[in-house]
């Protein structure tokens, strides 16, 4: 998909799945259930979405999935299906890991940072070999000591190996001309979006901050967010910018819709699907 003079694609890690109770915190389930039904476990199936974008100048990846490093028990637990699969959607794009330029992770959860890295027989080792891995540096940080509400949403060895090719940055910046980040803490104290904009045109990769379309509401925030008041306020300065600029909305999570965009119905956020951008 065109967006100014650039080119956007979403790629697909395949699925997982997470307790509907935890993905949709004070929501009772009578409310979430009709819109993303769970599994006989109170799971339900989430998408695992990352974002290629090609400036002409630059390959960049936004996030890489879940990977295959799971033993059988974890990808059991969380469901993993890859039938398709980061490696797998860059061929089916003209592209190798070697092509990725930068990987832009807007936090270090699992199943945002699996492809970082990849088993080389006995090695863990960076699975982009020329990319530069951006990330914030606190959240780098916390990464490495998590504490015990967190210390499972966060595996070393799917980031740690690639700390050699890793720029840690703190707040707000520019990582190549027309793409940035900016903090948006909520989910975690340092998480950030991307913004990509070009002629005019622009997107946000929103990550956890709203996983799904359905997380639109104010305050269908998830469990898992370590500081919801901060993802609440998060949200009230992002969700009426990405309407008013008319942004093409990424979601990470999202099983039904890969992006789409934003129109305010008096503080409450109507979702649009966009298949094409004119």
């Amino acid at each position: 998909m065109k967006l100014g003079d650039f080119e956007i694609d979403a790629l697909s890690d395949g699925t997982f799945a997470l307790d509907g109770g935890q993905m949709f915190g004070v929501v009772p389930k009578p409310l979430w259930e009709r819109k993303i039904p769970a599994d006989a476990r109170n799971r339900v199936r989430l998408a695992l979405t990352c974002l290629l974008v090609r400036t002409g100048r630059h390959n960049v990846l936004v996030e890489t999935g879940i990977g295959e490093k799971f033993d059988a028990k974890h990808a059991e637990i969380y469901a993993i299906n890859h039938s398709s699969h980061l490696p797998g959607e860059l061929v089916r794009h003209g592209l190798t890991p070697q092509d990725i330029d930068v990987v832009i992770n807007t936090h270090l959860h699992f199943d945002h940072c699996g492809w970082n890295t990849r088993r080389d027989g006995s090695r863990i080792v960076p699975t982009f070999p020329r990319a530069r891995y951006v990330v914030q540096r606190g959240e780098w940080e916390h990464a490495l000591h998590p504490n015990e509400r967190d210390r499972a949403s966060y595996v070393e060895e799917f980031f740690a190996p690639a700390k050699s090719q890793t720029d840690l940055v703190e707040g707000s910046c520019e990582i190549v001309p027309g793409i940035r980040v900016e903090l948006a803490p909520g989910h975690t104290h340092d998480m950030q979006c991307v913004w990509v904009e070009s002629n005019g045109s622009c997107a946000c990769f929103v990550s956890d901050l709203v996983p799904t379309h359905v997380h639109l509401p104010y305050p269908w925030i998830m469990a898992f967010d370590l500081y919801p008041m901060d993802t609440l306020a998060s949200r009230k300065q992002l969700l009426p910018r990405l309407a008013d600029e008319q942004a093409l909305v990424v979601f990470p999570h999202d099983p039904q819709f890969t992006w789409g965009r934003l129109k305010d119905q008096d503080g409450k956020f109507e979702f649009q699907p966009v298949t094409s951008i004119d």
